[in-house]
């Protein structure tokens, strides 16, 4: 470890505790956001939990960004030349590029971090297949030599969610991608104060004053130019949701990025507070099943779960106290995506009858194996999926037992692949943007590629050979036959169990301008 890092880590290491919150940073544009969980994991490529992301978005820059049509545009990049009949791409960063700790950005941190990115990212994966070779051949030159044309690179590289595409330090980018980095180190538009972080309270963001944003295009989403208004930004964690509200409506809190369902009504009549839908792509429930353990290992088990699930009840449970928050039932792909279809819905929208589907799971080879049922009971729409869920269990016969903890402490233990008597897992439930799961090149929990999948690990080589031809269609017709394959297939197979999906309104005060369409981003954002 150099002497420069090792400083900063004992500085950290000895400090006391914060000030109180609201006592510190006095004079500053200070914006305060309560996010729906704790930012537990700091990597932005070890989890795929949201917090995760959010955090991410700050800290670190892409080469490309994600507009609110979601097209990709240039980034980090002032631009790139496609030659070889689509096989090398030469890549050229901009100029003037500093991370957190003074370093000039270089082409050979961007190839590390790639590199590692594409070790665990289901879009990553795939252009790291047809990639040869990536390659720094000056200071700001990034060559890919393709084995095969991959003309979603740019999208690829600008995606904005779950698994970001983080541009770090290349010591930090060798570290192996499947153990955490040690510290977040960025060139993004605000960097991390560490030594103001309260584990499970606060997060802390100070403005990087090297930050040069583009200056070209128009700020949408994660692309154009990236402006920091903001002197800081507070991540205030209020697991308590009747907390967090009355926090918003004194004054205490800014910004609250899913407000509990049931106290919308309560907000929309406050004047001092707007309540609107920013990520028109939803939220989409699912159950997440352990395929290495059992009794998910067993396919004809899953499928049973499959059809015993009843989406609308999910959805009820988390949208019931306010019938004006969209809600809708879907397969696979994401309601309302160009993907979605009806194929195989009809396991999904069947009556219920709990004691055939008892019947069925028996036959299935069910024989009462203890399911451990993971519930992150901070985060309310995680929870209250997870009991209904849970209690479906329980109805057709199934041996639960249903484990509370905070959502932190479930994203560690389900990177766990040790059987249940050895603090494995079997379930949990969780929740994708459909920005995520709206292709099958970005649908990262359709996945079938086993160990290399995220938690859960299902193995498919069918859906694997059918991904691999939609990567490979270039026409939106063929692509939709195939995802209709991909569907049925996974009727089949059941990666996962898909919930319903839902539109999660933020709330904010109305002092708040600026704020972007897509998930949360805190750049072009202004406090009045």
């Amino acid at each position: 470890m150099d002497r420069r890092r090792f400083l900063k880590g004992s500085a950290a290491a000895t400090a006391l505790l914060p000030m109180p919150r609201l006592a510190r940073a006095q004079g500053a544009k200070t914006l305060r956001f309560v996010p729906y969980s704790d930012v537990a994991i700091i990597d932005p490529i070890w989890t795929t939990g949201y917090s995760t992301r959010t955090h991410a978005l700050l800290v670190w820059d892409t080469l490309y960004g994600l507009d609110e049509t979601l097209q990709p545009q240039p980034q980090m990049v002032e631009g790139h030349v496609v030659a070889e009949d689509g096989k090398r791409w030469t890549l050229t960063l901009r100029p003037g590029l500093v991370f957190h700790d003074g370093s000039k950005v270089l082409a050979r941190d961007a190839v590390a971090s790639i590199k590692r990115w594409g070790a665990r990212d289901a879009f990553g994966q795939s252009l790291m297949a047809a990639t040869d070779e990536i390659s720094a051949s000056d200071d700001r030159t990034i060559v890919f030599r393709l084995n095969r044309p991959f003309p979603n690179l740019p999208a690829a590289l600008a995606r904005p969610s779950a698994l970001v595409a983080a541009i770090m330090p290349e010591y930090l980018a060798q570290t192996d991608p499947f153990k955490q980095i040690p510290e977040a180190i960025g060139s993004g538009p605000f960097r991390y104060v560490k030594e103001e972080r309260v584990p499970g309270a606060r997060h802390v963001y100070a403005r990087h004053e090297g930050y040069v944003p583009r200056a070209d295009g128009k700020p949408s989403f994660t692309a154009g130019p990236r402006i920091a208004y903001l002197d800081r930004v507070e991540f205030v964690v209020m697991p308590d949701p009747a907390t967090a509200i009355s926090a918003l409506q004194a004054g205490e809190i800014d910004w609250v990025e899913q407000p509990l369902i049931d106290m919308l009504p309560v907000l929309r009549k406050d004047p001092n507070i707007v309540v609107e839908v920013k990520d028109p792509t939803g939220m989409a429930g699912q159950i997440r099943l352990n395929h290495l353990q059992p009794p998910f290992n067993n396919p004809a088990i899953r499928r049973v779960i499959l059809k015993a699930l009843d989406q609308e009840a999910c959805m009820d449970a988390v949208c019931g106290g306010d019938p004006a928050v969209k809600r809708a039932t879907m397969g696979f792909f994401p309601s309302g995506s160009p993907m979605a279809s009806d194929a195989g819905i009809g396991a999904l929208a069947a009556a219920k009858d709990h004691a055939a589907l008892k019947r069925e799971l028996s036959e299935a080879g069910y024989k009462g194996e203890r399911i451990v049922f993971l519930s992150g009971q901070d985060v309310p729409r995680i929870s209250q999926v997870a009991e209904v869920a849970a209690d479906m269990l329980r109805r057709i016969g199934a041996n639960v037992d249903f484990v509370a903890a905070d959502w932190g402490t479930v994203l560690q233990r389900i990177t766990k692949r040790d059987p249940v008597e050895a603090g494995g897992w079997s379930c949990y439930v969780t929740y994708w943007s459909g920005l995520d799961l709206g292709s099958p090149a970005t649908n990262s929990p359709l996945r079938g590629n086993g160990v290399k999948a995220g938690p859960g690990w299902p193995t498919s080589p069918e859906i694997e050979a059918l991904r691999a031809q939609w990567l490979e269609t270039p026409d939106l017709a063929g692509q939709k036959a195939i995802a209709e394959k991909i569907q049925l297939q996974a009727m089949q197979d059941v990666p996962y169990v898909p919930a319903g999906q839902y539109f999660q309104p933020v709330a904010y005060r109305k002092g708040i301008t600026g704020m972007l369409n897509g998930v949360p981003v805190f750049t072009n954002i202004r406090k009045g």
